[in-house]
């Protein structure tokens, strides 16, 4: 999932990919106060990774798209702030939820910005095969670059051997959430293997409780957190080259793979007292508040599958819950052994449509270990950059997020953000269809490849 959700879709949280809502003001990083100490440090860091050239009169104004409005604008400018005071170089900032529909409005005007936030790979793409993206070759230096974020990571922003984009923002989906003292009360642990959890959940079902809360309903994307669930169990059960031929539309949805990965997830939610509400409870309740139900006094499930995003909601609630507390999280289990250390994945990538000195001052300096301590530090995001510590994040929990994103032996991008829109909403529907009348699963696969022959191109 993602409305133009971290960047696409608009529903409740995201825009596409990403998260629509996140309130949770901080702290900015403390810096140094001498200005000739600070423009040293600036040169030291942005041009340890670019290079400077010091080449001649660049516009002193950056123009940056992207899709951070509210709390989240506010994090980008302190971000920023460090680097406009250092160098003089304003960030011209402006920030849409519907991020990729203006970019590609001004993109067809002829006016697009000189940065823009691209809400996945295969947005980058796109642009790039465009010609309308310029390499980041100029502003990052490949060496420097390469011992702060991953293979896996910098593949997300790559195109034909050339890094077009870099994740500066992102977030890992691949999680169950719980609460610790509901479980605990019990003498329940959290599942560490695909078998604990199946039967974790014949035992809690069994006392009477569901195990499981599930929201599907998000505005106009309903239907995207089913999605979440789909793209890690084919993560988990038939591993990541599976994943990314059916990310690109050359497997069919009613190959073996594909059809096993829904039939798990309707093991798992859909026998009866699986799920808070049943069906309808599943169609008709919000992602981001189906989980709250964790924390009551009797609690009503005792599972919540959502990106990290979701501690945002959770925090929300009216009973205050504390992180690592009264919510806490596991990665998702691996159903096949063989696939483990994937992560599923969202994240904001940065592309460049203008190559001006300060344009590429800004990637290097957003790049930095300085730069992405401030954003996590803030709350809400998480860093892939390996160089940001956990003890830059503002809690523990937080901190072993961002560390299970830079410890992973592979990423993978949300899945039903890379498909073309025609595939994405149909794969939505089909989530919805599904949890109405999971015995139609073979004709909802054969619509899904009726648009898939088409949405491709």
């Amino acid at each position: 999932m993602s409305q133009q959700m971290t960047g696409r879709r608009v529903t409740g949280r995201r825009v596409t990919g990403r998260r629509v809502t996140r309130e949770r003001p901080v702290r900015g990083r403390a810096m140094a106060t001498s200005a000739r100490a600070g423009l040293a440090l600036l040169l030291v860091a942005v041009c340890g990774l670019a290079g400077c050239s010091g080449g001649g009169g660049s516009a002193q104004v950056v123009h940056v798209l992207g899709p951070w409005t509210d709390a989240e604008q506010a994090s980008f400018l302190a971000v920023v702030a460090p680097f406009e005071q250092r160098t003089g170089i304003k960030v011209d900032y402006e920030g849409s939820r519907d991020s990729d529909t203006a970019l590609a409005d001004r993109v067809a005007g002829g006016n697009p910005p000189d940065l823009a936030d691209l809400s996945s790979p295969a947005k980058v793409a796109q642009y790039a095969k465009a010609g309308r993206l310029t390499p980041l070759d100029g502003a990052l230096d490949p060496s420097g670059l390469a011992k702060q974020y991953a293979p896996s990571w910098l593949g997300l922003g790559a195109v034909g051997g050339k890094q077009y984009a870099v994740v500066v923002k992102a977030a890992v989906k691949s999680l169950l959430w719980f609460s610790p003292k509901a479980l605990a009360a019990h003498g329940w642990k959290p599942p560490g293997s695909w078998a604990e959890l199946t039967g974790l959940d014949q035992r809690i079902a069994a006392s009477g409780t569901p195990p499981w809360c599930v929201g599907l309903e998000s505005s106009s994307a309903s239907g995207w957190p089913g999605t979440d669930w789909l793209e890690d169990i084919v993560l988990a059960q038939s591993g990541p080259d599976v994943y990314d031929r059916w990310t690109a539309g050359t497997l069919a949805w009613t190959s073996p793979q594909i059809r096993q990965a829904w039939q798990t997830w309707g093991d798992v939610v859909g026998a009866p007292g699986m799920v808070r509400g049943g069906p309808r409870g599943m169609l008709l309740s919000g992602f981001g508040t189906a989980g709250t139900s964790l924390f009551a006094s009797s609690p009503g499930c005792f599972f919540d599958h959502e990106a990290s995003f979701i501690t945002d909601d959770y925090q929300k609630d009216g009973s205050q819950p504390v992180a690592g507390k009264d919510f806490d999280f596991v990665p998702f289990p691996r159903i096949d052994p063989a696939f483990g250390g994937t992560e599923e994945v969202a994240g904001d990538l940065l592309a460049m449509f203008h190559s001006t000195p300060a344009a590429r001052k800004l990637v290097a300096y957003l790049t930095t270990p300085e730069a992405q301590a401030i954003w996590v530090r803030r709350g809400g995001a998480l860093s892939p950059n390996r160089l940001v510590g956990t003890g830059d994040y503002p809690d523990a929990l937080s901190g072993r997020l961002g560390q299970q994103l830079t410890e992973a032996t592979a990423v993978r991008f949300d899945a039903s953000d890379q498909m073309p829109d025609a595939m994405q909403v149909a794969f939505y529907e089909a989530v919805l269809s599904y949890v109405n009348n999971p015995s139609r699963l073979d004709a909802i696969l054969a619509d899904l490849d009726r648009v898939r022959a088409n949405a491709y191109g």
